[in-house]
């Protein structure tokens, strides 16, 4: 039997689940939970830009002219000047591919936090993906993901097999661990496949059931609950609310499926979606070119997604995350490679937007990390810590975050 859209993960078992078709109503358990809960759940959307993202043309700090001369190619002109960066306090901009970030920026939703990442100096993809995820920079012996130990560590509100959702094919490092989370690239399509599919499940849960192994059974009884579920909540008759429009596919796909469970009230809470292609050593283009591309598909399926939640973007964050930030300097193919800081948007209701957070150090020689990237100010746990306090209502930070001091004292102020 062929099998896709998997990793239901729980305890460390995982059980397979194929390809289904969807059809109307929910289900039971699922209209219980959103009756019982008293109020509407809180919701944090992690969005990883794999590939690491050059955050000096995609936040330009064009009140700088170092920043010109280390760029002769590939700066992003000031405002005004053209097809141009996107003011937004005199000194900052946005890369002009970002258009729709700046309404959100103007109406408090969107905060930009400069020279924040990793404190690891890593210029490895792999290595530095894995820190971030696993949240212990530097430590590569990390078993699970600092998503996973929240879960572990915080209890939820609901009893739901929805906590935790990737739309991924496959669980990512953030949410790998022992808390259950759910992986489904398309949730209209995970099921069993072929006309015989009742039967073929109704075998699989016998068999599971008769298995006795304490750990596998519920394990695969939560996944076919899981499935049933799905399958029920018509996922592909969803229409987009207040004219939001998303791209078919990557992103913008996985950001209308997250908004969809989120207004199902299944009780969401923790959402993770990815985006690659940030790798720009060639080519990456400035005002116009490859990072354009990319930036605007970006900005348009976040866009859509906060217009298609309306007043539902009160529950919910967004923050944004790459594994390193790209060289300050443009390489000899109109590119730029593996750098250090970055920067982060955090979108959503509960956000004081509209402001650009952290410590600005410059672009001079003297300021640069290795003498070539900008250096870093703001540690994403001092960010990721505000909103799981600030949003989630988490108090255990120290077992999310282990060998971290979590210190409220550092937090930006964002919430």
């Amino acid at each position: 039997m062929p099998v896709s859209r998997r990793y239901f993960v729980k305890s460390g078992a995982v059980v397979l689940a194929g390809i289904g078709t969807a059809f109307g109503g929910l289900p039971s358990f699922l209209v219980r939970a959103a009756a019982t809960s008293g109020s509407r759940n809180k919701t944090l959307v992690v969005l990883f830009q794999r590939g690491a993202a050059d955050g000096l043309n995609i936040v330009v700090p064009h009140g700088e002219s170092r920043y010109y001369d280390l760029r002769p190619n590939i700066a992003i002109p000031a405002p005004g000047k053209g097809v141009s960066a996107i003011d937004l306090d005199g000194f900052f901009g946005l890369h002009p591919a970002l258009g729709p970030f700046k309404k959100l920026f103007d109406d408090g939703l969107l905060a930009v936090v400069n020279a924040a990442g990793s404190p690891d100096a890593t210029r490895s993809h792999f290595d530095a993906q894995d820190f971030m995820e696993t949240g212990t920079p530097g430590v590569k012996s990390t078993r699970d993901g600092w998503l996973n130990r929240y879960l572990q560590v915080h209890e939820a509100r609901l009893e739901t097999n929805f906590r935790a959702v990737s739309l991924t094919t496959q669980l990512p490092r953030i949410l790998g661990g022992a808390a259950p989370a759910l992986a489904i690239a398309d949730l209209s399509k995970f099921g069993i496949p072929g006309r015989h599919a009742a039967v073929v499940q109704k075998g699989l849960e016998r068999l599971y059931a008769d298995a006795g192994d304490a750990l596998l059974t519920p394990t695969a009884s939560d996944t076919f609950e899981a499935v049933d579920a799905l399958a029920r909540l018509d996922a592909g008759a969803y229409r987009p609310a207040n004219g939001a429009t998303y791209s078919g596919r990557g992103l913008g796909k996985s950001l209308r499926q997250i908004a969809r469970l989120i207004k199902a009230d299944v009780g969401l809470e923790i959402a993770f979606a990815e985006i690659g292609g940030w790798d720009h050593h060639v080519n990456e283009g400035g005002a116009e070119g490859q990072l354009s591309n990319l930036l605007g598909r970006f900005a348009g399926d976040v866009a859509a997604f906060v217009a298609d939640m309306g007043q539902r973007m009160d529950d919910v964050v967004i923050v944004t995350m790459s594994e390193f930030g790209r060289t300050a300097r443009e390489n000899g193919s109109r590119g730029t490679d593996h750098g250090h800081a970055n920067a982060l948007f955090v979108i959503g209701g509960p956000v004081k937007g509209g402001k650009i957070y952290g410590s600005w150090p410059g672009l001079a020689d003297d300021r640069l990390h290795e003498g070539r990237d900008l250096a870093l100010t703001t540690d994403f746990r001092v960010v990721i810590s505000e909103l799981l306090e600030g949003h989630l209502g988490a108090a255990k930070l120290d077992d999310v975050f282990p060998g971290y001091a979590v210190d409220s004292q550092r937090y930006r102020g964002l919430l």
